[in-house]
C-alpha cells in the first residue's frame, strides 16, 4: 500500500507495536493509514487478529467496501453490524477471521455474553482499531470496552491487544482553559491506554497541500420584521396555560429553555397523576416545537407539524383533550391562511437561496451539504427547495440524509436508504444533501465545494467534522444564522476552542515520557475505581425494592396495570410482561410493525396500547410462537414503597428483574389453562 509522507509519519509508532492515537484532519486518509497498520500487523504475527470498531452502523459496510477490501485475498475480512446474522455466532466468526469490522456495541455485547456462540475475550484480538476515538468517554460504548481493558491491565494481564485510535478532533471536553483542555486530552489518552499521539509534524506542509481548508464566511440574516403566525401560536399557548390554572408557568415560548421546563412539568404531572396538567404540557411542547420549526424553516412546516399531531387518535372523553382539540380547530383556518403569505416568510430561507444560487452553476460540477439540527428540518428544507421556483434552473438534485435510529418525531432512514443516497451522491446523480449530524463523522462523502451550517449550535468537534466536508479546491464553509445570535457566538467560541485543543495536543506530545506515564497511570487507576464504585451503586440500587411491591400505572389514565414481578428480560434488553392477566389491560393496533432487519429468536408483532385511553405502551414480541408485550418504561409511572416516578430507561429501576425462561413460561401457562 502506498502512503503519503505524513501518513507514514503518523503510523510509525503503531508499526512498532505502540498504542497510539492518529490525529489527522478529515480527508487526510486516517482509515487508509489504519489499513496499512493492520496489514503490517497481520504480516508480522502468525496468530494476529484485528477488530476494527466503529460507532455507527453505516460505517461498517463503508469500511469493508471502501477501505479494508484491499486486505481481502491475503486475509479473511468479515463485516458485522446489527443487521447482520453473523452477530448471533460472533465467537465462531471471530475464530475464522483475521479482521473483524463491527460496531462497538456488538463487541461489547460479546464481551458480556454468557453464550458460547457469541462470547469473546479481549485477548482473542491482537489489535483494536477504534474509529472516531474521541467518543471514548463517559457512558459511550468505546469507554465501556476500554474500562474492561484497563481493569485487566491494572490486574496484571499481559496479553491485551494493541490499541490504535483515529480522530480528526478530540475536542476540549467542554473546557475553556488551557489546563482543562490538557487534562481532557490526557483523559482520552488514559482511556485508550495511549503511549503517543501522532500527527503530521515533519510533513505538515504536504498535509496542508493535500487537505486544503475552505474559505469560511458568515451569512447573516435578520429576524422576521413581523411574525403573525408565531404570535398566533404564542397566543394559543397562553390560552392553554390559563386553562391549566397553575401559577408561575414560564412565558418564554419558542425557546429550548421553555421546552426543558415543559418536559419537566409533564414528568412531574404524570408522577402526581395530574392528567389535566400532563395533557396541557404535552400539547404545549408541540406548540413550542412548531415555534422552533417556524423559526428554522417555513410557516407551513410548523402548521403541518401541528396538523399531524392533532390528526392522531386521542381520548375525546377526557375534557382536557376535548378543550385542546377544539382550541386548535378554532385557530386552524387562520393559521393555514397565514402560511400562504410570502411577506411573513423566514429570512433564513432567502439567504440559503442566495448561497445555493451562487454555488450551483448550471451544468457545473458543484456538490454541497446543508447541515441542519433535526430530521424534521432536513425534510422541510428539501420540500422548500422543491417548491422554490428561483432554484428550478440551477440543476440541483437534492435528497435528505438522516440517522437510522428510531424516532417518534420523524421517519428514520433505513441503512439501505442511507447507503443508496450516499451512493447516488458519490456518482453525481445527487449533488446536494440536507443532512443531520450523521454526515459529519466518518462517512466517505466526495469533496464538496459548499458546506452550509444552517442555524446550528454545536461543539467544536462537530464544527471541525462539518468543515472537513468542504475539501474541493476553493470551497466555501458557510455559517448561516441570525445576526448577533447565539449560533454566531457559539461558532466563534468553537474557533477559539479548536485553537485551544491544538495547543493542548502539542503540550501533551511534548511532555517528558516519565511525567506522561505517571499521569496516565493515575488517571487509569481513578477511572477503574470510579467505574467499580458506580457498578456497586447500580447493583445496590437494583435491590432496593421487592418486585412484588412495585406497581406500574398507565402514564396517561393512571390505571394500575401490573407489578414488577410480572416483568422479565429477553436477551438481556427487551422487557416483557409474562402475566397472562395483563392481556385485559391492553389492545393492539392493526397490522404488524415492520423492521428493516431480522432477529434471532423473535419477530415484531403489533403495537400495544392502553385499552382505556389508547396511550401507546410498546409492542408485541412473537418469541418462538409465544406473544409477549414489550413495555417501554417511559409510558408508565412506577410506584415503589418510597415514591412514584417516571423513568426514561429500564436501567434506572430499583428492583431486580429475572431473565425470561421459555420452558418455565410454557409450563406455567399450560397449568393455568388446565386449572
Amino acid at each position: 500500500m502506498e502512503l503519503r509522507g505524513y501518513q507514514h509519519e503518523a503510523v510509525a509508532p503503531a508499526l512498532r507495536g505502540r498504542n497510539c492515537i492518529i490525529w489527522l484532519p478529515t480527508g487526510a486518509g486516517k482509515t487508509r493509514a489504519a489499513v496499512h497498520v493492520c496489514w503490517k500487523h497481520l504480516e508480522s504475527r502468525r496468530d494476529g487478529r484485528v477488530a476494527v470498531l466503529v460507532n455507527k452502523v453505516h460505517l461498517v459496510e463503508q469500511h469493508a467496501k471502501e477501505e479494508f477490501h484491499v486486505l481481502q485475498g491475503a486475509f479473511r475480512v468479515t463485516a458485522i453490524s446489527g443487521d447482520s446474522s453473523h452477530k448471533y455466532f460472533f465467537s465462531q466468526v471471530v475464530k475464522r477471521s483475521d479482521v473483524v469490522i463491527c460496531t462497538a456495541q456488538i463487541l461489547h455485547n460479546a464481551l458480556l455474553s454468557r453464550e458460547e456462540d457469541t462470547r469473546v475475550e479481549l485477548t482473542d484480538f491482537s489489535l483494536l482499531v477504534i474509529d472516531e476515538c474521541h467518543h471514548t468517554h463517559k457512558e459511550a460504548v468505546y469507554n465501556k470496552i476500554m474500562l474492561n481493558y484497563l481493569q485487566r491491565k491494572l490486574s496484571g494481564q499481559r496479553d491485551l491487544p494493541q490499541i490504535l485510535g483515529l480522530t480528526a478532533s478530540p475536542g476540549t471536553g467542554g473546557k475553556t482553559s488551557f489546563k482543562g483542555a490538557v487534562e481532557h486530552i490526557l483523559q482520552i489518552c488514559a482511556s485508550l491506554d495511549t503511549e503517543v499521539i501522532t500527527s503530521a509534524q515533519e510533513h505538515l506542509q504536504q498535509l496542508q497541500s493535500q487537505v486544503p481548508q475552505p474559505r469560511k464566511q458568515y451569512d447573516l440574516c435578520q429576524e422576521r420584521a413581523w411574525d403573525p403566525f408565531g404570535q398566533r401560536l404564542k397566543k394559543i399557548m397562553a390560552q392553554i396555560q390559563q386553562h391549566m390554572g397553575t401559577a408561575g408557568l414560564p412565558q418564554d415560548f419558542g425557546t429550548q429553555t421553555y421546552e426543558q421546563q415543559v418536559v419537566e412539568l409533564e414528568k412531574r404531572a404524570a408522577e402526581r397523576f395530574c392528567r389535566k396538567t400532563r395533557a396541557c404540557a404535552l400539547h404545549l411542547r408541540k406548540y413550542n416545537d412548531a415555534l422552533l420549526i417556524n423559526d428554522t424553516v417555513r410557516m407551513v412546516d410548523a402548521f403541518q407539524h401541528l396538523q399531524q399531531f392533532y390528526a392522531t387518535e386521542r381520548d375525546m372523553k377526557d375534557p382536557t383533550e376535548r378543550f385542546l382539540a377544539i382550541t386548535f380547530e378554532e385557530n386552524r383556518a387562520s393559521l393555514l391562511a397565514l402560511t400562504g403569505c410570502q411577506r411573513y416568510e423566514n429570512p433564513r430561507l432567502s439567504k440559503l437561496e442566495e448561497i445555493l444560487r451562487e454555488n450551483f452553476q448550471p451544468q457545473g460540477s458543484s456538490r454541497g451539504i446543508v447541515f441542519t439540527k433535526t430530521r424534521q428540518s432536513a425534510h422541510s428544507l428539501l420540500s422548500w427547495l422543491q417548491d422554490a421556483a428561483k432554484l428550478g434552473g440551477q440543476h440541483i438534485r437534492a435528497a435528505v440524509l438522516t440517522g437510522a435510529g428510531y424516532s417518534n418525531q420523524t421517519k428514520h432512514m433505513t441503512q439501505n436508504e442511507q447507503q443508496d443516497v450516499i451512493r447516488q451522491f458519490r456518482k453525481g446523480d445527487l449533488n446536494l444533501l440536507f443532512s443531520t449530524s450523521v454526515a459529519e463523522e466518518g462517512l466517505d462523502i466526495p469533496k464538496c465545494n459548499i458546506v452550509v451550517r444552517y442555524g446550528l449550535m454545536t461543539n467544536e468537534i462537530a464544527m471541525v467534522q462539518a468543515r472537513g466536508r468542504a475539501r474541493a479546491e476553493n470551497s466555501v464553509y458557510s455559517v448561516l444564522a441570525k445576526d448577533n445570535s447565539r449560533e454566531v457566538s457559539r461558532e466563534q467560541l468553537n474557533e477559539d476552542l479548536v485553537e485551544l485543543m491544538e495547543k493542548a495536543i502539542r503540550e501533551v506530545q511534548a511532555m517528558p515520557e516519565r511525567e506522561y506515564r505517571l499521569k496516565i497511570a493515575e488517571l487509569q487507576r481513578n477511572a477503574v475505581i470510579g467505574w467499580q464504585v458506580k457498578e456497586a451503586k447500580i447493583t445496590k440500587r437494583r435491590r432496593l425494592h421487592d418486585p412484588d411491591d412495585v406497581y406500574f400505572y398507565c402514564v396517561n389514565c393512571n390505571v394500575a396495570v401490573c407489578c414488577g414481578s410480572d416483568i422479565r428480560t429477553v436477551e438481556g434488553m427487551h422487557h416483557v410482561n409474562i402475566n397472562p392477566n395483563f392481556r385485559c389491560y391492553y389492545t393492539v393496533s392493526l397490522g404488524k410493525i415492520s423492521f428493516p432487519r431480522t432477529f434471532k429468536d423473535w419477530e415484531p408483532g403489533c403495537r400495544v396500547m392502553c385499552s382505556g385511553c389508547r396511550q401507546e405502551w410498546g409492542m408485541e414480541m412473537i418469541y418462538q410462537h409465544v406473544k409477549l408485550p414489550i413495555l417501554c418504561i417511559k409510558n408508565f409511572v412506577v410506584e415503589t414503597p418510597d415514591e412514584k416516578r417516571r423513568y426514561k430507561k429500564w436501567s434506572g429501576v430499583t428492583f431486580p428483574i429475572k431473565e425470561f425462561d421459555y420452558v418455565e413460561y410454557c409450563s406455567s401457562t399450560q397449568e393455568d389453562e388446565s386449572f
